[in-house]
């Protein structure tokens, strides 16, 4: 028994001489690689044993200080860096819109006035284009503090002798004095009437929906009903039905109709067209005087359950609708 053991002694020692022989001479390197790397990190805490073999705990590396790194650790690691930092101006707003959105004007104007040098940053006068503005800055505009606020879309049924004053126009007794205290941010009209004129309007801080549906060009459904000073003959209804030439220029009507259960000189008619003061000039040019124009529908929206003079807040639907146009 002492010899057999004895001679697996030497058998094993010869192996590991000769193991290590190998390395010296550099036969075994993976072996010789193993002891150096062990060396190498003797310094240094050993990485666990434990949950290495998958899953979110496994140990994938260790840390510039030694300290092993796990999958979850690392995968949290590569999130945080992908997020901008804290100087970023990621979340700001550009200068522009964050005018536009307070109801002054519109994107491309608010960029001539922060060019002019009338916007001011923390007191600090901004003429960069695409200047990001900070949830914590202070924005001046013509010395006046501005802010965004969430647009607002109402319905005015416009009552007789308020005017609707153009860019820069004064006036008494305006659209603007009946809407005075719907809102605290500066509201632009939609569809202009005349004072002598009724029917319906409609306000909203979204000035580039007022530039949009303010444009001649643009197609906004409206039905008016008209009261002429005398009867209305129908070969001139359908001289309007086929197209009236004014100033060189043929407009056409959507429908125009005597209005059911009404006198001869009521007429009801749709136009698409926003050509200022259209209707009137219609019935001019086959030789009438409007008497009394009431608009009762505008893009869609009708007067029911809005008494003259009064004026309504949009319905999500309605302001959904009108931006469809």
């Amino acid at each position: 028994m002492s010899r057999g053991n004895e001679g697996s002694r030497g058998k094993s020692s010869g192996r590991q001489g000769g193991s290590k022989g190998a390395a010296g001479k550099g036969g075994n390197r993976r072996n010789a690689g193993s002891q150096d790397h062990k060396g190498s990190n003797s310094g240094r805490k050993a990485a666990p044993t434990k949950n290495t073999r998958g899953g979110k705990n496994q140990v994938i590396g260790t840390s510039r200080s030694g300290n092993p790194v796990t999958k979850k650790e690392y995968i949290d690691r590569k999130k945080k860096e992908s997020k901008p930092s804290s100087k970023s101006d990621a979340k700001g707003i550009r200068l522009n819109k964050y005018i536009a959105n307070s109801g002054i004007c519109s994107r491309r104007d608010a960029d001539i006035y922060i060019a002019a040098g009338s916007v001011t940053v923390n007191g600090k006068p901004v003429v960069e284009m695409g200047y990001k503005v900070q949830p914590s800055d202070e924005v001046k505009f013509d010395g006046r503090s501005i802010e965004p606020r969430k647009k607002e879309y109402l319905l005015l049924n416009k009552p007789k002798g308020f005017i609707t004053p153009r860019s820069g126009e004064k006036a008494s007794k305006t659209v603007h004095d009946l809407m005075a205290n719907a809102s605290e941010s500066k509201l632009h009209y939609i569809g202009r009437l005349g004072r002598q004129s009724v029917g319906l309007m409609v306000f909203t801080s979204d000035i580039n929906l007022s530039n949009k549906l303010n444009n001649p060009n643009q197609k906004l459904r409206k039905i008016y009903h008209v009261a002429l000073d005398r009867s209305f003959k129908h070969e001139d209804l359908m001289k309007i039905r086929n197209g009236i030439n004014i100033d060189g220029e043929v407009f056409k009507v959507e429908e125009i109709s005597y209005v059911d259960g009404g006198k001869n000189n009521e007429i009801g008619l749709e136009v698409h067209s926003g050509k200022d003061n259209l209707v009137q000039r219609l019935f001019d040019a086959v030789g009438y005087e409007v008497k009394v124009l009431d608009r009762v529908v505008i893009g869609g929206l009708t007067k029911k359950d809005l008494p003259r003079g009064n004026y309504r807040y949009l319905t999500p639907q309605e302001i959904i609708n009108l931006k469809m146009i």
